[in-house]
């Protein structure tokens, strides 16, 4: 789950949680939006350690000393 599929069940969940006042039998709305916003947000922060940990598109550095690589190295 990405961080935009998260976001759209944190903002679908605060539609039926805050946004929705309709009384059905069986089906507890207000309790359906808190779910998914409980699931959006744990999917936000399991991404975001995910992408933490991936390394980005740095830069590496590599020095090759006669034909061989001797140090590789994330530049800043």
């Amino acid at each position: 789950m990405g961080i935009s599929t998260s976001i759209f069940l944190i903002a679908a969940g605060a539609i039926l949680a805050y946004a929705v006042h309709v009384s059905t039998n069986g089906i507890d709305l207000h309790a359906i939006g808190v779910i998914l916003m409980v699931v959006g947000a744990l999917g936000a922060l399991l991404s975001l350690a995910f992408w933490g940990s991936w390394g980005g598109f740095g830069r590496r550095e590599v020095i090759v000393r006669r034909g061989r690589r001797v140090i590789e190295d994330d530049v800043l």
